[in-house]
């Protein structure tokens, strides 16, 4: 996609000069795999107004009891137009759409419906998905899904670029079909969220950015030197995010502990642990409140008040 510096969306998500920051629905902190999703409106408009970068969307069409996490509960597209029509800057991305579960031009057909109503401020973030229960419910065979996501890929990039011969038999020809609507961009930029099943090579040639999951930075260092190999002998740029699960403490120099793929900290050494990331090349970082313990409101206003400042200084290094 050549058009990436005018990508609103995808501007937002990795700027030129500095780290960005995210957040996952449900902006909330609860116990067990169900949320309340009580005040997620007002949070989602009070994030952007403190000037979050991103807010990020799941797609769990079915609960796994055994799996502990339903995400934000609501059909991914649904609600990323209900989001979008209450919010006018901030970025509005999937992590991650379950691709071999779905049509791809479903998908291609809603990706590009949200980029037209938000204005293009939609990145489509694509996984395989990590709950096999899921995809047996949906008949998709296990050992199909890293040649589904890439077919699908493809499709969804013929449909948007208007290519019918991209989806359609090779008996029917062009036959005139067209998707519409098209993005505004004539392209969407696409993040792969974890391998799904794929090579770095495949990945930086076919994708527009990576998200991986939490590590300690001295491994997550690895990933990213990793692509940036990759990237670099394809001439490309790495441009690389991942989530994050924190707790932010009360006391604001409290030091990290291990939690599931994240930390309790206090707001300092939480800054100074996105400056690590920052330093080996990570360019965005959304944050899951799930496992906090103090109200979600309570913890947003700090982040805004005390974290995002600090971070509108720093420049990411080159990738």
């Amino acid at each position: 996609m050549e058009t990436l510096s005018r990508h609103p969306g995808f501007g937002a998500l990795f700027a030129d000069r500095r780290l960005t920051l995210g957040l996952f629905f449900p902006i909330e902190a609860y116990s067990g795999d169900t949320p309340t999703m009580r005040d997620q409106d007002l949070l989602a408009r009070r994030a952007e107004a403190l000037g979050f970068d991103a807010l990020w969307f799941r797609d769990v069409p079915l609960r796994d009891p055994n799996f502990g996490d339903v995400g934000q509960i609501y059909d991914p597209w649904v609600y990323l137009g209900h989001v979008a029509a209450l919010t006018h800057r901030v970025a509005l991305v999937t992590g991650a759409i379950v691709l071999p579960l779905r049509h791809p031009l479903h998908v291609a057909k809603a990706a590009a419906s949200v980029d037209r109503l938000s204005e293009g401020r939609f990145v489509l973030g694509v996984a395989t998905g990590d709950r096999t229960t899921e995809a047996l419910a949906f008949g998709v065979p296990l050992d199909t899904r890293g040649d589904r996501f890439r077919e699908h890929l493809a499709t969804m990039r013929a449909a948007w670029a208007g290519r019918s011969t991209g989806f359609l038999p090779p008996e029917l020809g062009e036959d005139g079909l067209e998707l519409i609507p098209r993005p505004g961009s004539g392209d969407l930029p696409v993040l792969v969220v974890g391998r799904s099943q794929q090579s770095y090579d495949w990945i930086v040639a076919n994708a527009e950015g990576f998200v991986t999951y939490p590590r300690p930075p001295r491994l997550q260092r690895q990933v990213v030197d990793e692509l940036r190999a990759v990237a670099e002998a394809q001439h490309k740029i790495s441009r690389v995010g991942q989530s994050l699960y924190i707790d932010l403490l009360d006391r604001k120099d409290a030091s990290p502990r291990p939690i599931h793929l994240g930390w309790p900290l206090g707001r300092e050494p939480l800054i100074e642990l996105l400056e690590i990331y920052r330093s080996i090349g990570i360019g965005h970082v959304v944050l899951n409140l799930k496992y906090g313990q103090r109200p979600a409101a309570e913890v947003v206003e700090e982040l805004g008040a005390e974290v995002l400042p600090r971070l509108a200084g720093a420049t990411p290094v080159a990738a």
